[in-house]
C-alpha cells in the first residue's frame, strides 16, 4: 500500500508539471557540440616517460587557464582569449618539459576534432566534432589528454582518486537545472 500511495504521488507530481507547461531539460537539450571548447594535450608518444610529462603539463595548463578563461561569458570570448594566449601555453607546457628534462618543445593550434561520448557526473558530452585548442607535445603522436574548458568545467582529477574538483561556476549552474 505504501509503495502504490508513493508511485500516485510521483505521477501526481509529474501530471502536474506537464499540464502546468513546466518543462524539465533533458540532458539532449543543455549539451549542444557548438556551445563547448575542449582542450587536446597529446604526448609525443606513448612512451611512460612522455606519458608521465603530459599530465605534468596537463596540471600547469589548466591551473594557468583557469584565471584566463574565468571571466568569459561566450565561446567566442574563450576561443579569442585563447589564441591571444598561444604563446603563453607553449611557453608554460615547454618549461614543464625543459625542467623535466625534455628537448622537444610544444606547438598550439585550433582545430575541430571529433571526441568520444564522455559522462561527466551529470552530463552527457555526446560524440561529436567540438572546436579545440591542440597542445602537441614534441610530435604529439602520444596517448592524449582531453577536458572542456569552455564552459569552464575542465577539472582536476588526482591520478589514484575518483575525486573531481569542479572549477565553474557554469557548471554548478548547468547541474542545478539539470535536477530540477
Amino acid at each position: 500500500m505504501k509503495y502504490v500511495l508513493s508511485a500516485l504521488c510521483v505521477l501526481g507530481i509529474i501530471l502536474t508539471l506537464v499540464f502546468c507547461g513546466i518543462k524539465l531539460p533533458s540532458k539532449e537539450e543543455v549539451i549542444v557540440a557548438e556551445d563547448y571548447l575542449r582542450i587536446h594535450i597529446r604526448a609525443n608518444s606513448d612512451e611512460a616517460i612522455d606519458q608521465n610529462v603530459k599530465y605534468k603539463v596537463k596540471d600547469a595548463v589548466v591551473e594557468a587557464l583557469i584565471p584566463i578563461l574565468a571571466d568569459c561569458q561566450t565561446k567566442s570570448e574563450a576561443k579569442n582569449v585563447l589564441k591571444q594566449n598561444f604563446s603563453y601555453v607553449e611557453s608554460i607546457a615547454n618549461n614543464v618539459l625543459k625542467a623535466n628534462g625534455f628537448e622537444y618543445k610544444s606547438s598550439a593550434k585550433f582545430d575541430r576534432e571529433v571526441f568520444p561520448l564522455r559522462v561527466y557526473d551529470e552530463i552527457t558530452l555526446p560524440e561529436g566534432e567540438y572546436d579545440a585548442l591542440v597542445l602537441n607535445l614534441g610530435s604529439g603522436k602520444g596517448n592524449n589528454w582531453w577536458c572542456v574548458v569552455y564552459p569552464a568545467f575542465c577539472f582536476l582529477e588526482t591520478k589514484n582518486s575518483d575525486n573531481v574538483v569542479y572549477i565553474s561556476q557554469i557548471w554548478e549552474i548547468i547541474k542545478s537545472v539539470i535536477k530540477r
